[in-house]
């Protein structure tokens, strides 16, 4: 998407729509200044209602006053962080509902952390997933986005790099499971390669040789053979650090034996959230370039019920040499992770950070905006935290309660894959703990915003993106 900076007025410029930023309280003096006495008509047609909070818009038809067909009041609240995101995801949202294929923007000048929250709010709010309806029921992106005003682009490059890393993330979550399962997940990670980029993928004798006891037990109950995928981003230089990601990517979750209900798998093929996350964050790094070196890891799995699947009671040997009680099929992707962070363990990392759509226990806690964060390390929780704020995304830090991990003991095994009801997120980030060894970690449980069933804020529905924009941040301070 080309953003094409003009030197035209509002008033003059030619486009389907124009969208004008209103900073709170909504003065028609402000307006005035931008688009002399219609814009005070344009304020006082939005009503009382529209006082220029963070998201809020207006539209209307101009009728010839100024040269755009329609003019879209979109609030910018106080312009703190979030804000600009919020108000243009909106207007962008806007215009690919109505088909508009050339927008101005008059965002006021605003400098480079303000203007790439324009960008990335933009690329948000314009997504559509709409492959799989009927041709003429769809309407396009916007073609170009005309640039009214003085901005500082310096961060154009990689805002433009986390929109286009986002989509990619939510394309490959919302597709259906029969068209994304572990094979075609692999196929969109070696879509990545190039000369800074290198991808691995291992199949099920490979798995298999590794003593990978998770992924291997997880994947065998369905007749779609589990892959196992290594990313490493390489920058032309020397690079400062070296950090790692790792992704749950259960393309499709039955829950196993242990079946889910009939609604429960309605959606459960973005049960793969983290490892879209992943190779979304990569799709940026392409763009991106920076000096440090960065690896994905992501175990990819069906969570089926053939013949072959495993069962309540099985003992597994995870990598490293530690095993498994199985008390329940559906708590598979613990596995999974279990054997790509003791993987990862050996890569000799700075840090990394596991992403995965991992509890509906974290889901009940913070809801469907929050990700549950945890972590021992106050320091990367630190910096985790500060790439979220920067990025917009919603976290909120967990206890990795040490005193819990008396819940996961078990009778036959080193550990069982569940600690019972209480506390299920923070008794699953402990079952992770026992496979990472001599590396800074932190752990993303992003189960309520991966997904959503319904349009919410200037997201369309289904998958989010939830954690590129945040990471991409992380993995490039």
């Amino acid at each position: 998407m080309n953003f094409i900076q003009s030197q035209t007025t509002p008033s003059a410029v030619e486009a389907d729509l124009l969208v004008v930023g209103v900073s709170a309280p909504a003065t028609p003096e402000e307006l005035t200044d931008t688009l002399g006495a219609f814009g005070a008509e344009c304020l006082a047609a939005a009503g009382s209602d529209f006082k220029g909070n963070a998201g809020q818009i207006a539209v209307f038809h101009t009728f010839g006053r100024v040269a755009s067909k329609r003019i879209a009041l979109v609030g910018v609240g106080s312009g703190s962080a979030g804000e600009y995101r919020r108000a243009f995801g909106r207007a962008g949202s806007e215009a690919r509902s109505r088909g508009d294929q050339t927008v101005a923007l008059s965002t006021g000048a605003l400098d480079a952390n303000r203007w790439q929250e324009v960008v990335e709010g933009w690329h948000e709010g314009v997504y559509r997933f709409d492959k799989y309806k009927a041709e003429e029921s769809r309407k396009a992106a916007p073609a170009s986005v005309i640039v009214l005003d003085d901005v500082d682009r310096s961060h154009n490059k990689q805002a433009s790099a986390i929109g286009m890393g986002r989509a990619l993330a939510r394309d490959l979550v919302n597709e259906p499971a029969d068209a994304l399962y572990p094979e075609t997940l692999a196929q969109q990670a070696l879509a990545l390669a190039n000369e800074q980029i290198s991808v691995e993928v291992w199949d099920f004798d490979r798995i298999k040789a590794a003593n990978m006891g998770g992924v291997e037990a997880v994947g065998k109950g369905s007749n779609r053979d589990p892959r196992f995928i290594h990313l490493v981003y390489r920058p032309n230089g020397p690079a400062r650090k070296k950090v790692g990601l790792v992704g749950k990517g259960v393309t499709y979750d039955a829950g196993g034996l242990n079946l889910k209900p009939g609604a429960g798998l309605q959606t459960m093929r973005c049960d793969m959230g983290g490892a879209a996350t992943v190779v979304g964050v990569f799709r940026a790094l392409a763009d991106i370039q920076p000096d440090v070196e960065v690896h994905g890891i992501i175990g990819a799995v069906e969570n089926m019920l053939g013949g072959s699947a495993y069962k309540l009671g099985d003992i597994l040997h995870i990598s490293n040499g530690k095993t498994v009680e199985v008390h329940n099929t559906d708590a598979e992707g613990r596995l999974v992770l279990a054997d790509c962070l003791s993987y990862a363990s050996k890569l000799e990392l700075d840090a990394m950070v596991d992403i995965a759509t991992l509890t509906g226990a974290c889901l009940v806690a913070l809801g469907e905006r929050y990700s549950g964060l945890f972590t021992g390390d106050d320091a990367l929780a630190n910096a985790i935290s500060q790439a979220a704020a920067d990025a917009g995304e919603d976290i909120w830090r967990l206890p990795l309660e040490a005193r819990y991990k008396e819940k996961l003991k078990a009778e036959w095994a080193d550990v069982k894959n569940v600690g019972g009801r209480a506390a299920g997120s923070i008794t699953a980030a402990l079952f992770l703990s026992h496979f990472v060894e001599d590396t800074r970690w932190a752990h993303l449980d992003i189960a309520g915003p991966a997904f959503s069933d319904k349009a919410v804020d200037h997201f369309s529905p289904g998958g989010l993106g939830a954690m590129v924009s945040t990471l991409t941040r992380w993995a490039t301070a």
